[in-house]
């Protein structure tokens, strides 16, 4: 086991599907699953839709690089109702020795790791708990096909699938440099931006505003999203957070629907979002434990989009807990017995469902895959967008490199080395490094 651990930390292969663990960091002994997300989580995204399409035989390369250095008896490599269709594929077909498919729901938020475990094998991770203590590893789809690659041609990541989707004609899945400008890939795809039109990092759902002018592709980054300011999606990501706090303290009617309703809550976990409304911020403040079951929430925004008849945000409530658990290093951490609420089938929202609340429905065209495009003059890889330690540059200001050279070495503890993804000229950024193409 500890070789492959060396081989991910050495390639910096980290989890693709968004949050940014290091693959490496998961591998420990007591699993005896291995579950595969290739589910989509989000609306509009069809990254790992593509790689099955086009490279299942790479993603299907590194779930047997785990199998046979963990001793994990078998695979499952779960994707909604939808994406099943759409590849042909069967609930418990075989699609190599120990591996097999795990057709889900066409629900939300079936792809958040808690969900995916409990609808693909029947298991609970308990609150606050990680896969492996309910004896499950869980990857994304592109983290396999990176050590697939790894594995066959000794490749670090230097490379990205990304899917260009929203409100433009033809949304696509785009494979790039690690570091590529946003900008520069809108100009390659003659996409045009226009006032009333804004741009997030990931879904609609749990997706980040960005600025497309400053921001470049990270290891982590699943889909680039252009929508229109007027939906539901982009309204709540520019709500005035400070407003919605203070009205939710004095509007909420405790109904309790944004807890009916809860992903995390209807799994039993003791999260209820009606009464983090109901704590005021300043009891918070004096008594953090009080509102320690926030760190429970996967900010799936279901609370805040759907369930909330007030049009109030317990979602922006709950994040802001997390920010100041996190401030006093407090996290979820009591034992007890959990079992999933026998209401949780009744309450699963509809893919489709979810979509139009979001007011994306019509932009959910299935994307295919444009190709690589590789001619960039500049790239700015980050040095911090996985959990844990940032990168340490082991390159300095003006130093000419090639395409796959290491130019970052993993930080002190759980961290990740940065590999070139083009040719060129080094300079050092803020917590980046800059290579300029040699013309």
């Amino acid at each position: 086991m500890q070789e492959l651990k060396n081989l991910m930390q050495q390639s910096g292969i980290v989890g693709a599907g968004g949050a940014g663990f290091p693959s490496y960091a998961k591998l420990a002994e007591g699993a005896d699953l291995l579950l595969i997300n290739g589910s989509e989580c989000e609306p509009l995204l069809y990254t790992d839709y593509v790689i099955l399409k086009n490279e299942l035989s790479f993603v299907l390369s590194g779930i047997s690089e785990v199998l046979a250095h963990t001793g994990i008896p078998r695979a499952l490599l779960a994707v909604k109702a939808h994406t099943a269709k759409n590849l042909g594929l069967e609930d418990g077909e075989r699609l190599a020795d120990k591996i097999f498919v795990r057709v889900l729901p066409d629900a939300y938020p079936i792809g958040d790791e808690v969900s995916l475990t409990y609808e693909a094998t029947g298991r609970l991770i308990k609150p606050g708990k990680l896969p492996i203590t309910a004896g499950v590893i869980v990857y994304n789809v592109e983290t396999m096909y990176n050590l697939g690659r790894a594995t066959k041609f000794n490749e670090p990541v230097t490379k990205k699938f990304v899917t260009i989707g929203g409100a433009i004609e033809n949304p696509t899945v785009v494979k790039v440099p690690i570091g590529a400008k946003i900008s520069d890939i809108f100009k390659k795809l003659n996409i045009k931006l226009t006032e009333g039109y804004t741009v997030l990092d990931g879904g609609p759902s749990m997706g980040k505003v960005i600025n497309p002018a400053t921001y470049s592709v990270a290891k982590t980054t699943k889909g680039i999203l252009i929508l229109p300011d007027d939906t539901e999606a982009i309204r709540s990501k520019k709500m005035n957070v400070k407003m919605a706090i203070a009205r939710a303290e004095t509007a909420c009617c405790q109904c309790t629907r944004c807890t009916d309703m809860c992903p995390r809550h209807l799994l039993g976990y003791p999260l209820e979002p009606h009464k983090m409304v109901r704590t005021a911020m300043g009891v918070a403040e004096v008594l953090p434990e009080m509102v320690i079951s926030a760190t429970l929430c996967c900010g799936c925004g279901i609370c805040e989009s759907l369930a909330c008849s007030q049009g109030i945000s317990p979602r922006a409530v709950i994040e802001n807990y997390k920010t100041l658990l996190a401030e006093n290093k407090l996290r979820f951490n009591q034992g007890g017995e959990y079992s999933a609420r026998e209401e949780r089938d009744y309450r699963m929202i509809p893919y489709k469902k979810w979509m139009s609340t979001l007011g994306v429905t019509k932009f959910d065209l299935v994307a295919d895959f444009y190709g690589e495009i590789n001619d960039f003059n500049r790239v700015e890889i980050p040095l911090s967008k996985h959990i844990g330690a940032p990168s340490v540059p082991c390159v300095s200001d003006g130093d000419t490199i090639n395409k796959g050279d290491l130019i970052a070495r993993a930080g002190n503890g759980l961290s990740l080395p940065q590999h070139a993804s083009i040719s060129g000229t080094v300079t050092l950024g803020n917590n980046k490094i800059i290579i300029d193409k040699i013309n």
